[in-house]
């Protein structure tokens, strides 16, 4: 068997960046940024208000109370977009809208609550305020979130909600990033079906396929769905073939435990560079991995646990680097086992599935999710981390254990 960093070696050494493609922002999420951003602007270009009220002079307020508020005329209002058309006087005030600019003169902001409109039939409507304001309150300076000129992004920057957002602040509408990966996820073997028809004899349902495309889905990357094929060494071929044409990528399961001869391995180990191995692992001991007409191949095992598990630990970190982010893993945590989470000495490593939570000092706990055969597809769903168990008896209750989080 191979250590699971020799193999997650060989793997890795193989797997390059896409290249570096502009990119509408619409179209960026989840891509991994391949230039550096600076603000050629400052963000906010002005100084404007935080709060709906009114724009005064600080030193207008002096001992103003709820009991004696102090009364400046409403001179003007200043609506978010708009620029005042004067400047604030001493001894009056302005209307300002979340977001208006500042006008000259002012030097703070009262919050409407604060205040009362009252009428002045002799002129201008008249505010009472109602309480005493520092300079500068509810003002937000002009380069507050960014001053011109700074760096912000460098490459590597995953482009999340908020970082485009802040794009569009700078105006940009496209950015150069690594290419969005193209994965397809194809399916063989003649006693797979889909669908909610009765089974026949020796039929099982294809669970691999959905939960390796929503693995992928949830990566950020292009899922390709390759559909489900028969044991066919032509019709497989073909389809390969015709893969590797479309995709960065490929995902197969099934077909990969030593002594296997099955269509799947005939096709690639005939057209591709493909290592078979079995891993020091436990599930997902059998793995293959290769290039097959230039094209990153990862055979999977096809028990549905072990194919998730062989995903979670090769193909996404994998496919992580193809997009070009420098931190590949999933984060790992350091639990308590709430209970025993018991193994038998093997020579492996053991994922087990776990539930993990958080106690009420804030420190992480696990407990098992379920059954841990390789088959036992639904203790995996109910699980949100996998716990890393070395060789040896397991963990007692109490015990401090490594864990993947999933979620």
């Amino acid at each position: 068997m191979i250590p699971l960093d020799d193999a997650r070696r060989r793997v890795f050494d193989d797997i390059k960046p896409l290249p570096i493609v502009e990119v509408p922002l619409r179209e960026a999420r989840g891509l991994v940024l391949a230039e550096t951003v600076s603000a050629g602007e400052a963000i906010p270009p002005f100084a404007n208000t935080a709060m709906d009220g009114f724009a005064i002079r600080s030193a207008d307020l002096d001992g103003a109370t709820e009991s004696h508020p102090v009364e400046l005329p409403i001179v003007a209002t200043v609506a978010a977009g708009a620029v005042a058309s004067r400047t604030l006087g001493a001894g009056e005030a302005m209307r300002i809208m979340t977001g208006a600019p500042i006008p000259d003169g002012a030097d703070a902001v009262v919050m409407v609550e604060l205040t009362e409109v009252r009428a002045n039939p002799d002129g201008d409507d008249i505010v009472a305020v109602m309480a005493e304001v520092p300079v500068g309150n509810h003002i937000r300076p002009a380069g507050d979130d960014v001053e011109a000129g700074t760096p912000i992004f460098g490459p590597g920057t995953e482009l999340t909600p908020a970082t485009l957002g802040v794009l569009a602040s700078l105006g940009r509408e496209s950015i150069r990033a690594h290419r969005r990966p193209r994965v397809g996820v194809i399916s063989t073997g003649d006693e797979l079906v889909v669908g909610p028809r009765p089974l026949k004899p020796g039929q099982i349902r294809d669970s691999n396929r959905p939960g390796l495309l929503a693995l992928l889905d949830e990566l950020g990357v292009e899922a390709v769905d390759l559909g489900l094929k028969r044991d066919d060494e032509r019709v497989i071929e073909t389809s390969l073939r015709a893969a590797v044409e479309r995709c960065d990528a490929i995902i197969t399961s099934g077909g990969v435990s030593m002594g296997d001869f099955d269509f799947v391995k005939a096709v690639l180990s005939r057209l591709g560079e493909m290592n078979w191995m079995q891993v020091a692992i436990k599930p997902a001991k059998p793995l293959a991995f290769g290039l097959m007409l230039g094209t990153p191949v990862f055979g999977l095992p096809g028990n549905p646990v072990s194919s998730l598990v062989s995903f979670e630990l090769f193909a996404r970190p994998s496919l992580r680097k193809m997009m070009g982010h420098t931190e590949l893993e999933r984060r790992h945590v350091v639990a308590i086992a709430s209970e025993p989470l018991r193994r038998g000495s093997d020579g492996k490593v053991h994922f087990q599935r776990v539930r993990v939570s958080t106690d009420a000092d804030g420190g992480w706990r696990v407990g098992s999710a379920g059954g841990q055969g390789s088959h036992q597809l639904t203790a995996m769903a109910r699980a949100n981390g996998l716990a890393v168990l070395p060789d040896g008896d397991g963990v007692a209750a109490g015990g401090r254990v490594r864990v993947l989080l999933l979620d």
